[in-house]
Order: C-alpha cells, then structure tokens, then sequence
C-alpha cells in the first residue's frame, strides 16, 4: 500500500518529509484551505523532488488555463480534482498526459457508486474523503463499511481522518483495490507542517 502525505507547504519540512520518501507528496492549490500554497511555495524545493516521489497537485473546480499553469510552474505529476469537477472536464485534464485523481467525498448517507461511473474512463484512481466544507483535512473520518459496494473497478486512495490510532482498521477494508492511503491533518503540528516523527511511525504501519 502506498502513502500519500498532503498539505505541504514549508521548504524545509518538504525537503524532510522527501527523505522519508512517501509514495506522493500533495499541494493544495486552493485559497480556502488552510494548507493552501499561495505563494509560498519553493519552486526549486520541488524540482529537488526525486522522480520517484510524485507531486500531485490538489485542485478545486479550477479552469484548465490553472492547471496548465501549475504543472509548468511546478513541474507537477499527479493532479488532483477535489470539487464538482464533470467527467467532461475530468476528460479535458486527463488529455493532458498527466495521470488523474477524482476525489469524492462522502458523508453520513448511504455513498451512491453510481456516480463514478462515467469518471472511470478519464481517471486512473478515485480517491475518497470525508465530507466536509473545506473540502478534506478535517481530520475526520468516514464509515468506511460505505465503500462496501465499490467494484474496484478503478484503484483509490482512501482518505479522510487517517491516523495512527485508526491505521490498523485498514483490515476491515480487505479486498478493496486501495492503492494508497491520504494523510494530512491527524500528521500535523500545525496546518501545512507535518510532524516527521509520526509519518515515520506511520510508513513501519503500512
């Protein structure tokens, strides 16, 4: 299983987290986040990402002209679409060449797997977070028994409330295709710092 860590944002603790190598390290392009990236983010701190360490960029209902931009800009990997973003315009990103994560989140209702499915063909992995209105890094999570009728079609990273207290619950969800899982705020000292110390705990877990 691989990991993702999101909500970077300081060089220094970007350039720490990468000797841990995680599988992807996440940005969050979105001014309501409290993770967002603005303009504190090291262009040359991420080009001395090594190619195995994917950069994802997370996006929320953005136009194609930023996603261009910030995969110029940052020489990103993965990009990630975190809003209500369409399978239309899933499709228009995917044509880019880069790989595609579609994030849905989910809530206290029952999770309708209907819905991915015109996404299928324009993604190459789902990702599924808690509902919330920030959109993710609640540090909550969802009643994972909702994926129980996911057809594990399309890989996914798993999202949401992730920590070192619930990581172990992953065994529940064997013989779901998680790819990866998603953490971010339960990691934290702060918004956008993570605390190595427990990623480092984390990846003996997993």
């Amino acid at each position: 299983m691989k990991l993702k860590v999101c909500g970077m944002r300081d060089s220094q603790n970007i350039r720490e987290l990468t000797m841990l190598k995680p599988d992807y390290i996440g940005f969050i392009f979105y001014s309501a986040s409290p993770r967002n990236v603005g303009e504190v983010l090291s262009r040359s701190v991420l080009q001395e990402i090594p190619s195995e360490v994917k950069k994802v960029g997370v996006f929320v209902n953005p136009s194609l002209h930023e996603i261009k931009w910030q995969i110029k800009t940052y020489g990103l990997d993965v990009i990630q679409l975190h809003g209500e973003e369409t399978p239309e315009f899933t499709a228009e990103v995917k044509a880019l060449g880069i790989e595609v994560i579609k994030a849905f989140s989910i809530g206290n209702e029952d999770f309708d797997a209907s819905q991915l499915e015109p996404y299928k063909k324009h993604v190459d992995f789902f990702l599924f977070d808690t509902r919330s209105k920030l959109k993710g890094g609640s540090g909550e999570a969802f009643d994972w028994s909702r994926l129980k009728d996911y057809d594990n079609e399309v890989p996914f990273f798993l999202s949401g409330g992730l920590s070192l207290k619930n990581i172990g619950n992953l065994k529940e969800l064997k013989g779901l295709n998680i790819h990866a899982i998603d953490v971010n705020s339960r990691f934290e000292i702060s918004p956008g710092m993570k605390d190595l110390e427990m990623i480092k705990e984390l990846k003996t877990k997993i």
